[in-house]
């Protein structure tokens, strides 16, 4: 079989950690911030951890990943 190619854009937003959980940045922080609340743009600069079809989705893009 020949190797899989990782999608180099889900590869620069994902991370695959050891025990196969998706880690990605969280949206909302680019511009209109003036109308955003402190305490909801400083919940935002943490990461999340993706869910249900999404992590599917991620690890489809990222085979290489660690935590298969």
């Amino acid at each position: 079989m020949p190797k899989l190619k990782t999608n180099r854009g889900a590869a620069k937003r994902f991370k695959v950690k050891k025990k196969g959980k998706v880690k990605a940045k969280q949206g909302n922080l680019r511009h209109i911030l003036t109308t955003k609340n402190r305490k909801r743009k400083r919940q935002l600069r943490k990461g999340k951890h993706l869910e249900g079809s999404d992590l599917k989705q991620a690890k489809r893009l990222l085979p290489y990943g660690s935590g298969k």
